[in-house]
């Protein structure tokens, strides 16, 4: 039976990849390319690959568009206070199933994890009824609030599998030294959980940074647009020319955090595939 040299399975593996790498930088090359094309560039018949002439006029007028920077700014602030309350909260909930024995713990989390089955349109109107009545739609609390009571079951299983790998016996010499179930987390788990904290961050973070359909539905308030709302809202379906310089550009400005927390986080993602690798 013919086998492949150990060089030719490596090219076939390069190829592999780099076609996949090029395959999926596409869409952020079209959006680049268009956002310095002109407008008939950018509404052309047919397809034009890289602008004739490159212009940074829609980044100029985006930069001096008031709207546009109060949407930044509104999804920053949103962003951090649901990212910091969510993370908090699901690290609570996971050390409380995996280092704390209390009866039904078992099946408190199987009910946790099923609530992955329920699809999230299927809660939107019970929801909206719910904010609606607390009065708070027109406000940032029905895309905020909801995170500081562990809003996640996904990334409770991930941490909580993580803090499941600590050795017990650092718990029980720091119960021994005095310390209580906070101090023993605070101190001892949360750092040891780093890598599984800073993937869950990112997954937080960009779910937060690129949620249309929360803030589309609760917000109902100009002044209160994320970037995701306002990006949405410069399509104009009435019209037959859209301005999609102005369209690219934005969406580059709006993905450039992403890049930024993916490079700095992409360690720590990579640290946690691994551990999960080796307990599996």
């Amino acid at each position: 039976m013919r086998t492949f040299t150990p060089a030719l399975t490596r090219t076939i593996l390069y190829v592999f990849l780099i076609s996949a790498t090029v395959a999926m930088s596409f869409p952020l090359f079209w959006m680049i390319s268009s956002s310095f094309k002109t407008l008939a560039e950018a509404n052309a018949p047919g397809i034009v690959w890289t602008p004739r002439s490159p212009t940074a006029e829609a980044y100029t007028t985006l930069l001096a568009d008031l709207r546009f920077l109060r949407t930044y700014f509104n999804t920053v602030f949103y962003t951090l206070l649901a990212l910091v309350g969510t993370l908090g909260s699901i690290a609570a909930v996971a050390y409380a199933f995996s280092r704390i024995e209390w009866p039904g713990r078992n099946v408190v989390f199987f009910l946790m994890l099923s609530t992955l089955l329920i699809p999230a349109q299927a809660l939107i109107v019970p929801q909206y009824v719910l904010f609606n009545r607390l009065g708070w739609i027109g406000t940032f609390n029905p895309i905020i609030i909801p995170g500081y009571f562990a809003g996640g079951a996904a990334m409770i299983f991930l941490i909580r599998q993580a803090m499941a790998q600590i050795p017990k016996e650092l718990d029980e010499s720091a119960f021994l030294d005095g310390a209580s179930h906070v101090q023993v987390w605070w101190h001892i788990i949360l750092p040891l959980c780093k890598a599984p904290l800073a993937t869950a961050a990112t997954f937080l973070f960009v779910g937060s940074w690129n949620n249309l359909l929360g803030p589309i539905i609760y917000l109902q308030t100009v002044d209160l647009y994320t970037l995701p709302v306002y990006v949405a809202n410069l399509y104009n379906i009435n019209s037959a020319v859209q301005p999609w310089p102005t369209i690219m550009a934005a969406a580059v400005l709006t993905t450039v955090p992403l890049m930024v927390v993916f490079l700095f986080a992409q360690r720590y993602i990579l640290d946690s595939a691994a551990l999960s690798g080796l307990k599996g």
